[in-house]
């Protein structure tokens, strides 16, 4: 099983682009504020959540 598949991700994947999409139609002056932070956050959810997935399949890489 891929961490792809799991129902977390898939949740917090949607749920990301969804809020991508919705970031767009943010004021200009937001741009690098505001929305550039909104958008890291969103990509880390998803990164951490797949990162947990392989350290918890890999039991060697916590030691």
């Amino acid at each position: 099983m891929d961490f792809k598949q799991l129902v977390a991700y898939k949740k917090a994947f949607d749920l990301s682009m969804i809020i991508f999409n919705l970031s767009k139609s943010f004021p200009k002056q937001e741009t690098y504020s505001l929305t550039d932070q909104i958008r890291r956050s969103l990509r880390l959810v998803c990164a951490n959540i797949s990162e947990a997935y392989i350290k918890r399949r890999y039991h060697k890489s916590i030691l």
